[in-house]
């Protein structure tokens, strides 16, 4: 069976790397080797796929006020916990045979390529899973907005965010059990709800330029792999 999608940008959270058991560790091996076994299932399929991943589970940016960490510098700090996570997934995946490729947006020549464009589209092309770490390289920028912006420039087919949630709903189903799920819902209607799929800078880009997004439980078996398929997991915001 062909898959659905012929390439792919995956964005992950940082949180996700956690898992429901909370160690104290800021992630959980044995969900990055489950995150790493779907993509290379995925790999298999002949996908080509892009990754960008949060750093939310060693740094979030915190009060200016609380913390005297002025926000442009914090943002900075976050972009470097972005980069551990991709070293990570990169490990995983490497050790299980898929071939890799870690591009930065800030220049780390000792553990990344810097981020040229026509690189990684010729990495992608080659079948090497494209790692994208430290965001934008700009602070007021979210690893959101960095994931629909590389996902414009690769031609990505569809972003696929991978939450602890299985789609969008119309309240925080985590608080409401009665809240109602979306299996399919526009871009506007997204906005006039005020539902938050994404930031409004990531989701302005893909409502712009066309691009759907699904959302979908990451942390479920299987899932990545049905959807690249073609199955109607989670929610198709379009």
């Amino acid at each position: 069976m062909q898959p659905k999608y012929k390439r792919v940008l995956l964005k992950l959270s940082g949180e996700a790397l956690l898992g429901n058991e909370r160690t104290g560790d800021p992630f959980n091996p044995k969900i990055i080797e489950q995150y790493a076994n779907e993509i290379k299932e995925v790999v298999a399929l002949g996908v080509e796929v892009a990754i960008v991943i949060g750093g939310g589970n060693i740094y979030r940016g915190m009060n200016e006020a609380d913390s005297g960490i002025e926000r442009a510098h914090g943002d900075y700090m976050g972009m470097l916990a972005t980069v551990i996570n991709a070293m990570a997934i990169q490990a995983m995946l490497e050790k299980i045979g898929v071939y890799t490729r870690l591009q930065s947006a800030i220049n780390m020549e000792q553990v990344a390529e810097p981020y040229i464009r026509r690189k990684a589209l010729r990495h992608l092309e080659k079948g090497r899973v494209v790692i994208f770490g430290a965001g934008t390289g700009n602070p007021y920028f979210t690893t959101d907005t960095a994931g629909s912006l590389r996902a414009i420039e690769m031609k990505a087919d569809v972003i696929l965010k991978g939450t602890r949630v299985d789609g969008v709903y119309d309240a925080d189903p985590e608080k409401n059990p009665n809240a109602k799920k979306f299996e399919t819902i526009s871009f506007q209607e997204c906005i006039s709800k005020n539902l938050k799929v994404m930031d409004m800078t990531a989701f302005t880009l893909c409502m712009e330029n066309k691009l759907p997004i699904i959302v979908f439980d990451m942390n479920q078996p299987g899932n990545l792999v049905k959807l690249v398929k073609g199955d109607a997991i989670g929610t198709l915001v379009g």
